[in-house]
């Protein structure tokens, strides 16, 4: 056996287990230590009924960012503008918790648990859920594993722009085009066959072709700069990274920090957020994400088109004038 294809073995058994460990921990870790961070939460009535509820959330120090209202209606404005996650308002009959189970099932639950317990033993505490789930996705699961397939589906754009050469205005051309046909065929799936959201269409389409434009365009942007590795450093970017941490399945502010919050700033989590507030808030809280996804696909764009330029720029090994032979010299 020659030293060469020793070496490729013992690297393929070393690199294996490395990538292994690094997608375990990629996606493991985040799940493994979810817990409130700073999570936005309501506490609505007068400040003497109100003042026992905010204490029973700060006692667990750093978890809950405590936001104080007037009445019931007030909570209800902010959660529907996405400002926090739920309330507790405080009634003659014992603490109403207001919930928004279509902006995180997982804290929807969190809250309904810390309230249950915070509350008088026998005490039952009344939940509303002010902006639910869909029927056809009451626990909201549909939704967190749309992100995938959207990354899987911008890193394919870049890598089938690259590999197939496609430069300038065609590579531009075939990214708009595959993010637009991606985005009207991934809302007549999870809109009208799956009614897993529930918005209006087309800006739930404009949503999913944005998320595949700024991916595709990451990835093909990428590649032209760096060649092949800007492929892999692409599709790691928004495979390895910014899916597990998107938040999509839990909340943002549910991850360790600061992860959770970089997760927002990657096409990954800003596209589920952004795809939260088209599809069950009526476009509340949209403009972040939605100018988080315009610059990644600015930048991808951009650098697709200096890497076209720099190639057509560079001499062609083909163009180079051929060698004069010389005759050689008679002694």
């Amino acid at each position: 056996m020659s030293a060469t294809p020793t070496r490729r073995m013992i690297g393929v058994v070393l690199l294996i287990p490395l990538i292994a460990a690094l997608a375990l921990a990629a996606f493991a870790w985040p799940a493994a230590r979810v817990a409130p961070r700073d999570l936005p939460v309501g506490v609505a009535g007068p400040a003497s009924a109100t003042a026992p509820l905010q204490q029973g959330f700060e006692r667990q120090p750093g978890a809950f960012d405590v936001h104080r209202y007037d009445d019931e209606a007030a909570a209800r404005e902010a959660i529907e503008d996405r400002d926090i996650y739920g309330a507790v308002v405080a009634t003659e009959q014992g603490p109403h918790l207001l919930t928004a189970s279509a902006g995180s099932p997982a804290v929807a639950q969190l809250l309904r648990d810390a309230v249950t317990a915070q509350a008088p033993e026998g005490a039952a505490v009344q939940v509303t859920d002010v902006v639910a789930t869909p029927a056809g996705d009451p626990r909201g699961s549909a939704l967190g594993a749309s992100m995938l397939p959207l990354a899987l589906a911008g890193v394919a754009t870049g890598v089938l722009v690259s590999l197939l050469a496609l430069r300038g205005v065609r590579a531009v051309g075939a990214i708009l085009g595959a993010a637009a046909l991606g985005g009207l065929t991934a809302t007549a799936l999870a809109h009208s066959w799956l009614e897993v959201i529930a918005g209006d269409w087309w800006a739930e389409a404009g949503v999913f072709g944005l998320a595949v434009l700024a991916g595709g365009s990451t990835v093909a942007g990428l590649a032209a700069l760096l060649g092949r590795p800007g492929i892999g450093l692409g599709a790691l970017l928004m495979v390895l990274v910014g899916n597990p941490l998107s938040g999509v399945s839990s909340a943002p502010e549910l991850l360790p920090e600061p992860v959770g919050a970089l997760g927002q700033w990657l096409p990954p989590g800003a596209s589920g957020s952004l795809l939260r507030s088209v599809a069950f808030f009526d476009g509340n809280a949209a403009f972040a994400p939605a100018l988080t996804l315009a610059v990644w696909t600015a930048l991808g764009l951009t650098a697709v088109a200096v890497g076209a330029r720099r190639r057509d720029t560079e001499p062609d090994p083909a163009d180079a004038p051929a060698p004069t032979l010389r005759p050689a010299r008679v002694a």
